[in-house]
C-alpha cells in the first residue's frame, strides 16, 4: 500500500497564441491554487502489508478465505487546523470483485484472468487533535457525509465530534486502518506455480 499526497501549489502559467498573420494582441492567462497549511501523511511499516506463503492447500475450495486482519498506524500532521478529506484509490481496480467496496489484489500472473481476492480497508479508534473522533464518508465528493468507519474506492474520508456529520477542521489525526483481506474460491484460481498477491493502494489527501 502506498500513501501520497496531493498538495495543490503556486502555479504561474504563461499561454501565448499567435496566427499565421502577425495579431497585434496575445492572451495571457494566470492560473494557480493558493494550499491552506500543508499536511504530512504518515504510515506505518512504510505501508506495507506482507501476508507472507500461503499455502494453496490452505485455501477455500468454493468460497473466500479470510486472512488475519493487519493493523497499520496512519497519522496526518497539518501546520494548523486544516479540513482535508482522505480518498482510497485503487491501483489494481481491475482485479476487484465488487469495485464499489472492495480494492482487488491483484491478477494471476499466469492466468492474467483470474482475480486473486480483495481487500477492505476502515479506519479504527480516530483521535483528532487529542480527541475521539468519528470517522464520515461521502459517495458525492464531499457534498453530504455520513458515519461509515469503511473507506471504500473513491469514497472522500473525514473526522469530525462524535454524533456530527459535518468534518471538522484537524491539525493532527492518528488513527489505525485496519486491513481485511481475503482470497477468492481455489476453484476458480491456477494454483500449480506460486502466485504473488499484488494489492495497491493510493491514500490521496484532498483539502476541502
Amino acid at each position: 500500500m502506498n500513501t501520497s499526497t496531493r498538495i495543490p501549489t503556486l502555479l504561474l502559467s504563461l499561454l501565448a497564441t499567435t496566427t499565421a498573420l502577425a495579431d497585434s494582441s496575445v492572451q495571457l492567462a494566470v492560473q494557480g491554487a493558493l494550499t491552506p497549511s500543508a499536511c504530512v501523511v504518515l504510515l506505518s511499516k512504510n505501508g506495507i502489508i506482507d501476508l507472507g506463503r500461503i499455502p494453496a492447500k490452505s485455501l477455500n475450495k468454493d468460497e473466500f478465505t479470510v486472512l488475519p486482519s493487519q493493523i497499520l498506524e496512519l497519522n496526518v500532521t497539518c501546520g494548523s487546523p486544516t479540513l482535508y478529506a482522505l480518498v482510497g484509490m485503487d491501483n489494481r481496480a481491475d482485479s476487484s470483485l465488487a469495485p464499489g467496496f472492495f480494492y482487488g489484489l491483484g491478477k494471476n500472473i499466469h492466468a492474467p484472468v483470474e482475480r486473486l481476492g480483495s481487500v477492505a480497508f476502515s479506519y479504527r479508534n480516530p483521535v483528532g487533535d487529542g480527541q475521539a473522533v468519528q470517522p464520515l464518508a461521502s459517495s458525492n465528493n464531499g457534498a453530504s457525509w455520513f458515519p461509515e468507519p469503511n473507506a471504500y474506492p473513491r469514497n472522500y474520508m473525514a473526522f469530525a465530534q462524535p454524533g456530527a456529520i459535518v468534518p471538522r477542521p484537524l491539525t493532527r489525526l492518528d488513527t489505525l486502518v485496519r486491513i481485511d483481506t481475503s482470497i477468492n474460491a481455489a476453484m476458480y484460481l491456477t494454483l500449480d506455480q506460486e502466485v504473488p498477491l499484488d494489492g495497491s493502494i493510493t491514500l490521496d489527501l484532498r483539502y476541502l
